[in-house]
């Protein structure tokens, strides 16, 4: 996963309407019914015993340790309200867009006797619905940070840059080390 990835990650899990369950074992419930029943299955994703998951289930081990309380959070916050998740995301790549903030470098190849110089910026720009459909398009296809990178350039060069094509015509923007990326829909 890279950064643009864990945003997309991290935006999504932000449109959940309810908190996930807070204690272990709620927390191992819920990964023992996403997989049916199977407490191996939970093992094998948390790296732990299926003896261990049996214990969480029955709430006789409670504090797990940091780690695996990490683990277990985050893989519960990956399965937590996938439908809302997915209306989300919908209605952001049919009407409402992306917002993106983000710090990175931006270098230009533009025409001779222009500035390309590279140079860090704070940008924070929405993306019209067709870039977040392109964006969420491209993850789900298992598409690289690169081009998931791509897609964002492209939008931030139109929507930011270009002005939607008023100005600096011809202009490509080069969207490179990146320190850091929010997003949000």
């Amino acid at each position: 996963m890279g950064i643009i990835d864990d945003s997309l990650d991290r935006a999504a899990a932000r449109t959940a309407t309810r908190p996930i369950p807070k204690s272990a074992g709620a927390q191992v419930r819920f990964l023992a019914k996403q997989h049916k029943g199977s407490t191996k299955a939970v093992a094998q994703l948390l790296g732990i015993s299926q003896r261990t998951v049996e214990r969480y289930l029955k709430d006789q081990i409670r504090r797990p340790r940091p780690e695996l309380a990490e683990r277990l959070a985050a893989e519960v916050g990956k399965r937590w309200q996938p439908r809302v998740r997915d209306r989300a995301k919908r209605q952001a790549a049919m009407s409402t867009g992306i917002v993106i903030e983000t710090r990175a470098r931006f270098g230009f190849t533009a025409a001779p006797g222009t500035s390309d110089d590279g140079r860090v910026r704070l940008i924070t720009q929405h993306l019209p619905p067709m870039y977040a459909a392109r964006l969420f398009d491209a993850q789900a296809a298992g598409a690289t940070d690169t081009e998931l990178q791509a897609v964002i350039a492209e939008g931030l060069q139109d929507q930011y840059f270009t002005d939607r094509g008023r100005r600096a015509p011809g202009l490509r923007v080069e969207f490179t080390d990146i320190d850091y990326v929010e997003l949000g829909f």
